[in-house]
């Protein structure tokens, strides 16, 4: 069994997750008292979210750069960021590291096009919705089309991660009001639609969507169970 690196704490909520999916996906791979073997990096998010905001992708680029290196200096065989959002980063990932890098993108990707969906809606962060380097890559690589809500939508759904899911706190009100937006997006011809932020899937599930919907948590620790265990 291989060793996972997670880069965790953004937020901590999900990363929790994370964890929790790996080993229980693991034990039931393996049967019996088994569990994944990882090591986790937990960053204080709180200075993440300050340079995010502050546009400091350098700054954020340094501070990924060094827990990557740190996670293989303790013995990870492969990399798993714990965010969408920080895939922004993951070309200075890759460069900076000698193991490999498992991008959440294309875990999801290959999960979309397993179904045959073509056109998909895509929720996240501002960073995630509206900047190229997580879309160009489904719509690249993929060739999906991506859809995302419209300006006070995104408005919402950016303020909703990080002043509620982030922080643990999961609303109803905040939940119906996703409904209505995955609606919309269904409307336009969403076919499926990704939680691309880590923490969505802590508000959301199957039963909010009337399309396939595609959890990147999920996804993602999926993806680094096969791995390990490859």
């Amino acid at each position: 069994m291989k060793t996972i690196g997670f880069i965790g704490g953004m937020s901590w909520e999900s990363s929790a997750e994370y964890y929790r999916l790996a080993n229980r996906l693991t034990k039931e791979r393996l049967g019996g008292q088994a569990n994944a073997r990882s090591l986790m990096l937990t960053v204080n998010f709180a200075e993440i979210h300050r340079l995010q905001h502050q546009e400091d992708w350098a700054h954020l680029a340094e501070e990924m750069v060094a827990a990557a290196r740190q996670l293989q200096a303790g013995g990870a065989d492969f990399i798993v960021l714990c965010t969408n959002t920080m895939h922004k980063l993951a070309p200075e990932i890759e460069a900076a590291i000698s193991i490999p890098f498992l991008h959440i993108a294309d875990a999801t990707g290959a999960a979309i096009t397993a179904q045959g969906i073509t056109t998909v809606g895509l929720l996240g962060t501002r960073f995630t919705m509206e900047e190229s380097f997580y879309r160009d890559r489904l719509q690249l690589r993929y060739k999906l089309k991506v859809l995302t809500p419209d300006a006070p939508e995104r408005d919402f759904v950016h303020r909703a991660i990080y002043d509620e899911l982030c922080q643990g706190i999961l609303r109803e009100e905040t939940r119906a009001r996703f409904r209505k937006i995955i609606q919309g997006l269904v409307q336009r011809g969403a076919q499926g639609v990704i939680l691309g932020c880590t923490e969505l899937g802590l508000l959301l599930g199957a039963k909010d969507c009337p399309v396939p919907l595609f959890d990147t948590t999920q996804i993602h620790a999926q993806a680094a169970v096969d791995t390990a265990l490859a």
